[in-house]
């Protein structure tokens, strides 16, 4: 991993973190159970279906469908912090806000919120 790979994702993981305390205890236990992938980039598989320049994905079982999926497949939250820092112009300010509102809405599809349900929790 190269110098500005280690630096976005120390960026990333420091601001998730930094979220995570700021939740309602009950949802910061929710979302530490949940854990975060930082890649540079979309498998290409993913990047084909759902474009090249995806910042976040979540996948696996959301926490109200735990034991009513057929195959079920652990949560996780995939952060791509290339397309972050592209997003961001560049800037660590914003990449830090764009890493947190990417996350926070991965986080909101594992809770089955939508965003106006995340910002009326005050979360957002």
């Amino acid at each position: 991993m190269n110098l500005k790979a280690r630096k976005l994702r120390s960026l990333a993981q420091a601001e998730v973190e930094r979220l995570q305390a700021r939740l309602p205890a009950d949802i910061r236990e929710l979302a530490q159970g949940v854990p975060v992938h930082f890649r540079a980039r979309p498998d290409p598989d993913i990047a084909r279906e759902l474009g090249e320049d995806l910042l976040g994905l979540f996948s696996g079982e959301a926490y109200a469908e735990i034991g009513e999926t057929l195959v079920p497949s652990p949560a996780q939250i995939h952060l791509f912090l290339e397309n972050l820092w592209w997003e961001a112009e560049e800037s660590p300010k914003r990449f830090r806000e764009e890493v947190g509102v990417t996350y926070l809405h991965e986080l909101g599809h594992y809770l089955g919120w939508d965003e106006d349900e995340i910002a009326a929790r005050g979360i957002g």
